[in-house]
């Protein structure tokens, strides 16, 4: 069968419509991305648009031409003509195109993280992980957005996009797309990463590059540790061609039978529980499907052993279940948890060097297209490189930083550990993760919470922990001390189902309430309760964040949290937990903005009064900062602000469907993404208020699933301070003085990591992290 095979870079490069070549620091644009083009001039892309931002005025005709001959042709012809699904600022009609395509975009993400890999100015073994981190996103979009674009198309209710594409084009575009970035993160790994690695002595090797002493030892290993727990299977008419498990690497091979001369095809799959790099020396390693496939006559005794080839495939894994039509969700999720192991093939994965008999095989036997099949040079599954990026080699990662204690509560007077309740009877406390430590703010204050003896009650929203949970140690210790725990376990979260129905089922049987939200809804909002009984009065202390309940990834992901006495949040959260485990029906607060009805409203109201304000001649400005942002209603909100004059900024980490710097449209639109050390993850939105800005920090990004389909939770921000502490924050994300990518009218990301003399910029959490070691100084010095 004839297949695509990977473009090289210099057509990757000329094939793509939304993305640009990085801007990299260190003088090295595009020097070692495989042929992209020079960057722009720094000088001009650092230019600052304060100029062009103070207000909206009409684009001339010339500069309405030039801007529209950047964006795709339907999309330019779509603005020139007007075509409308939308009104604007004074009954305007919005033009059509104006949105960016979210899977595109999607793809736009994860090529930024393949640029840090592509970074000689990045660790090297922070590079490798930032490959094992590509890989692993693209598996999870094959498994959950392609299946499901798949399915939708199979049976009929796929529609046309916002961005104007019909389903079929989606798809094509996602294969064409995956296909050159695929291609592209495998040369990163054989051309740069890769040899990079040997010049650090940390070789990654084939079996014939071993020395004998080496292979010798891989032997021993292979019959002690490895043989034992191979399964071969055959296919022949007493032999059905075996199931291929979502996500296992495995060996095809084909043997022949030296008396009859037949040949014959089995199956062996790669075990997943073995380190997938094996040490054949020190620092030097050998993929595993290499040594299984040096001892296959030992697997296939008196038989001749022709070929092998890895290959791979991915499966739908998004799960369905229909709750209103069952009677125990927990079970029914189960039952739906053992059928995605089966879902239906949507990729399959091949060495380039696969025999053409093996790959007909594999595509008639798993009923796949030739688009769905990607060869790619080995070896395959580069998610394996997480384990080389966690080598012992210090001096190849970031800087080590130890998060410390939060402002807020260390500045109490305490002759142990801080008083957490103490220090939230005198004030809010901001706490910002990773930079503030997990374990002495948010573990700490639940801890507290159990052991103390005033305390009557904990409410909890659980959607994703840690494998070994203090958090859940902490709730089953309240439990057993005889107090109320409710604990609302998302059961749906995401590839964590079966984590937490047995964290559900462990709290249970401590004695906690647990619940499991809404029908039809997935609680995705970060709330923690306590009930304190102080003298005559009960006092209510809340948590409310924008992260999970997780200790391990609070050190790696970028979040926000509120801790508060204030009796308006508390009394919030009590009518919210109400309303998730009860039949409350409230939906209106006092501090929250609540999905699924409120949140989109009240943020879309808050910036028409930005309108207004900037109208009446008051300060105006939005500014956002969202993992993603796709919603109609809120991008088209932003369009009408910007039409306005009003200035708006957006801070995205991945999916962004907003098509900035379109005269008459966007213009006072800016976008700007980050990536680095920690994912960013927190969500802000800050608006101007005439002066007085209103904050508000929560769960909820800007999609239809969080804002029509989950339990989401922003609360306002009130403490002046802690106001400043984050439209700072947003200020510094969207500076041109910082590193981060810059999105075009376009759609193309373009990386802005150097000034206008070509020094490099400094990136936001490297700020951070030394305003945070500061901090620690000078208190430490008084």
């Amino acid at each position: 069968m004839s297949i695509p095979r990977p473009v090289p870079d210099s057509a990757v490069a000329e094939s793509s419509t939304e993305q640009k070549p990085a801007v990299r620091s260190g003088g090295k644009a595009g020097s070692r991305a495989g042929g992209r083009a020079a960057a722009k001039d720094p000088a001009k892309e650092t230019k600052p648009r304060a100029a062009a931002r103070a207000k909206a005025e009409p684009a001339a005709p010339a500069e309405q031409a030039r801007a529209t001959a950047a964006l795709p042709a339907a999309v330019a012809s779509a603005f020139q003509a007007g075509g409308a699904d939308g009104h604007g600022a004074e009954g305007t009609e919005l033009p059509q195109g104006r949105f960016l395509d979210r899977e595109r975009s999607w793809l736009a993400f994860n090529e930024r993280v393949l640029e840090l890999a592509e970074d000689p100015n990045i660790p090297l073994l922070e590079r490798a992980k930032f490959l094992a981190i590509f890989a692993s996103n693209l598996d999870e979009f094959f498994m959950v957005r392609v299946a499901g674009l798949k399915r939708r198309i199979a049976t009929g209710v796929a529609q046309r996009s916002a961005s104007g594409l019909q389903p079929r084009e989606v798809l094509d575009l996602i294969w064409r797309r995956s296909r050159e970035l695929m291609a592209r993160h495998a040369a990163t790994f054989q051309q740069e990463v890769l040899p990079d690695l040997a010049a650090e002595g940390i070789e990654l090797v084939r079996w014939p590059d071993l020395a004998e002493t080496e292979q010798a030892r891989l032997h021993t290993l292979f019959r002690q540790q490895i043989f034992p727990v191979l399964t071969p299977l055959a296919v022949d008419p007493a032999h059905p061609f075996p199931y291929i498990s979502g996500l296992s690497l495995n060996l095809a091979v084909v043997v022949r039978n030296p008396v009859s001369g037949h040949k014959h095809f089995a199956r062996v799959k790669v075990p997943q529980l073995l380190s997938r790099f094996l040490e054949a020396s020190p620092q030097r390693y050998v993929p595993l499907e290499d040594v299984m496939g040096a001892h296959l006559e030992e697997l296939f005794p008196g038989m001749e052993v022709l070929a092998h080839h890895a290959f791979r495939v991915t499966r739908n894994e998004d799960l369905e279940v229909e709750e209103d039509d069952t009677e125990n969700i927990l079970k029914a999720l189960e039952k739906e948890l053992m059928r995605r192991r089966f879902g239906p093939p949507v990729r399959l994965e091949v060495e380039e060097s696969i025999d053409p008999y093996i790959l007909d095989l594999l595509v008639r036997e798993l009923n796949i297209t030739e688009a769905e099949v990607f060869p790619l040079p080995g070896p395959l599954d580069l998610t394996g490189l997480f384990g080389i990026a966690d080598l012992d080699r210090p001096e190849l990662r970031y800087p080590k930083f130890v998060a410390g204690t939060a402002r807020g509560l260390i500045d109490v007077e305490s002759a142990s550990q801080p008083d957490i309740f103490a220090a939230m009877r005198e004030r809010d406390v901001l706490l910002h993760h990773p930079y503030d430590s997990f374990s002495t703010s948010v573990q700490a204050f639940l801890e507290q919470a159990a052991a103390d003896p005033h305390v009557l009650a904990i409410k909890q929203t659980l959607y994703r922990t840690s494998g070994d949970s203090p958090i859940v140690d902490a709730l089953i210790d309240a439990a057993e001390s005889g107090k109320q725990v409710l604990v609302l376990v998302e059961i749906k979260a995401r590839f964590d189902e079966q984590a937490n129905i047995k964290w559900a089922r462990k709290l249970e049987e401590a004695g906690c309430h647990v619940v499991y939200g809404l029908i039809g809804l997935k609680t995705h909002c970060k709330l923690s309760l306590v009930v304190r009984q102080e003298g005559d009065t009960l006092r209510r202390y809340s948590h409310v964040g924008t992260g999970n309940y997780h200790p391990k990834t609070a050190r790696l992901y970028e979040d926000l949290g509120l801790l508060t006495s204030d009796p308006q949040v508390g009394a919030d959260l009590s009518d919210l937990f109400n309303r998730l485990s009860g039949y409350s029906r409230r939906e209106s607060y006092r501090r929250l903005l609540t999905a699924p009805r409120g949140l989109r409203d009240g943020l879309v109201a808050r910036i028409n009064g930005e309108i207004a304000h900037h109208r009446a001649g008051r300060p105006a400005f939005v500014k956002i900062k969202v993992n993603s942002i796709v919603d109609e209603v809120v991008i088209d909100a932003l369009y009408r602000a910007s039409q306005a004059g009003v200035p708006v900024d957006v801070w995205v980490r991945g999916i962004c469907a907003i098509r900035p710097g379109v005269p008459g449209l966007s213009e006072n639109v800016r976008v700007r993404s980050i990536l680095g050390r920690f994912l960013e993850h927190s969500r802000v939105f800050v608006f101007g208020n005439g002066g007085d800005p209103e904050v508000w920090i929560g769960s909820a990004d800007m999609m239809h699933r969080n804002l029509d389909r989950r339990i989401e939770a922003l609360v306002r921000v009130t403490d002046p301070a802690h106001r400043a502490e984050l439209n700072g924050l947003l200020d510094l994300g969207v500076s041109d003085e910082t590193d981060s990518w810059h999105l075009g009218p376009d759609g193309a990301w373009i990386r802005h990591a150097q000034d206008a003399e070509g020094r490099p910029l400094r990136h936001v959490q490297d700020l951070l992290i030394d305003s945070r070691r500061r901090n620690r100084g000078s208190a430490a010095a008084r």
